[in-house]
């Protein structure tokens, strides 16, 4: 029974060898001490994607391309912003105002 998991990328020296990237989860045993677990070698994928991975393990956000690219079409109202679009529309119905 494990109680505690971080999850992190962890590069690893490889005496001859370019050094290991390996997605690996921390935790602690029944005994308390802890473990390390090796998920996958990411030692073949580009830098950029390991780092795009390493923001995401983290909790950020990775965007493959600038904000300046996004642009909102359309965006539907909702909650008290609905409630008061809907006052308006209804008193220009009614012809008030």
């Amino acid at each position: 029974m494990r109680f505690d998991s971080v999850m992190f990328i962890e590069t690893v020296p490889n005496r001859q060898s370019p050094p290991a990237v390996l997605l690996r989860e921390s935790y602690r045993d029944e005994r308390g001490k802890a473990q390390k677990r090796t998920f996958a070698n990411l030692s073949k994928l580009p830098a950029h994607v390991i780092d795009g991975l390493k923001v995401l393990i983290k909790g950020g956000r990775v965007i493959g391309m600038s904000e300046d690219d996004l642009r909102v079409e359309r965006s539907l109202p909702h909650g008290h912003v609905a409630a008061g679009l809907g006052m308006v529309r209804k008193s220009r119905s009614t012809g008030c105002c």
